[in-house]
C-alpha cells in the first residue's frame, strides 16, 4: 500500500470516528505523540514517565506511573486537530448532511432533523424555505425565523412578513413565484440577532438551496443577511442600494421589513432599491396604489 493510500485511509478513519464522537457530545480531547504513534502503528502504547523535576532539596520526588492509553484516544485527538474548532466541526456536519441533496424537499428534511448546534434545543419548528424554486427571479434572504415563524415552520408570517408580501406584491409578484429562506434556520431565544458562529454553522444549508433554485438575483433583507452572504464585515448603511455578487448572482442589499415597520420614513429607499431589481431583471415598474410599500 502506497503512503498516500494509507495516509487517505488513516484520514478517513479519523473523520468516521470524530463524527461518532460529536454525536455522542465529546468535544475536548487531550493529544500526546505516544498516543498518536500508538494510533498510526495500531497499537496500544505505555507513556514514558516523566523525568523528576528539579528541586532545591535533596527528597526524592514521587515520579507517576505509565498508563496504557487506548489508540481511540489517539485517533480522536487527531481528528480534533485536523478538524478545527468545534464551530468548524459543527459547520462540517451541516455541509455533510446536504452535500448530496438533490432536492429541495431533502434539505428542507435535513433542516427539520437538525441538531448541530444548540438553537436545535429551543425551537418548536424549523423553518427551511418556501416559494418557487425553480430559477425564480428572485430570492427574499432574512435573518432568522422570529416567534410566529417558530411556531408555523414558514419564513415571513408575522407583522415584517405581511409587509413583505406587500412588497412583492408592489413589483409585481406573489410570494409563490418568488423564494423565501433566512440565513438561520431555527429561531434564536428571544428574537436575539444571531451569532456569527450560528450563521457559519447553517449556511450551508441555504447555499444548497442557492445552488439548486438558481436565483436570478438575491435581496438581501437587512444587515444580518448581508453579512451572512457577504461578510460580517459589511453594514447595511454602507452597502444599502449597491449591487453585490454571492456565487455570481446579483445580490440587492436593503432594509428589513422589520426594520421598515419601524422606521416607515425608510420605505421610499427601500422602494428604489426594489426597483432597481425590477430593472436588472427587465421587468417594468408596477404602477403604484393606495396600498403599496
Amino acid at each position: 500500500m502506497s503512503k498516500r493510500t494509507e495516509a487517505k485511509r488513516i484520514l478517513e478513519e479519523l473523520h468516521t470516528y470524530l463524527d461518532i464522537e460529536i454525536q455522542q457530545g465529546r468535544r475536548m480531547v487531550s493529544l500526546d505523540p505516544a498516543v498518536v504513534q500508538s494510533f498510526l502503528t495500531r497499537k496500544t502504547v505505555s507513556l514514558p514517565k516523566p523525568a523528576p523535576a528539579a528541586v532545591p532539596s535533596k527528597r526524592a520526588v514521587p515520579v507517576a506511573k505509565s498508563e496504557s492509553v487506548p489508540v481511540a484516544a489517539g485517533a480522536a485527538a487527531l481528528a480534533e486537530r485536523a478538524s478545527g474548532s468545534p464551530v468548524e466541526q459543527a459547520e462540517k456536519t451541516v455541509s455533510a448532511r446536504v452535500a448530496g441533496a438533490q432536492s429541495l424537499e431533502e434539505i428542507a428534511a435535513a433542516v427539520c432533523t437538525c441538531g448541530a448546534c444548540h438553537l436545535a434545543k429551543t425551537r418548536q419548528k424549523a423553518v427551511p424555505g418556501v416559494g418557487n424554486g425553480a430559477s425564480p427571479d428572485i430570492l427574499f434572504v432574512g435573518e432568522a425565523p422570529g416567534a410566529d415563524e417558530d411556531k408555523q415552520g414558514e419564513p415571513f408570517v408575522g407583522r415584517a412578513g405581511q409587509l413583505l408580501t406587500k412588497m412583492i406584491a408592489a413589483m409585481g409578484y406573489t410570494r409563490e413565484q418568488v423564494f423565501i429562506a433566512n440565513i438561520i434556520k431555527c429561531r434564536p431565544p428571544e428574537n436575539r440577532t444571531p451569532t456569527p458562529d450560528e450563521m457559519t454553522v447553517c449556511l450551508p444549508y441555504l447555499k444548497q438551496q442557492i445552488s439548486l433554485i438558481r436565483p436570478k438575483t438575491i435581496i438581501a433583507l437587512g444587515a444580518t443577511a448581508c453579512k451572512g452572504l457577504l461578510g460580517q464585515g459589511v453594514t447595511i448603511s454602507s452597502i444599502r442600494g449597491i449591487w453585490q455578487q454571492f456565487g455570481g448572482i446579483p445580490l440587492m442589499p436593503t432594509f428589513h421589513p422589520a426594520y421598515l415597520l419601524r422606521v416607515p420614513s425608510a420605505k421610499a429607499a427601500a422602494w428604489e432599491d426594489l426597483k432597481k431589481v425590477l430593472s436588472k431583471l427587465g421587468r417594468p415598474v408596477p404602477a403604484p396604489t393606495k396600498k403599496q410599500v
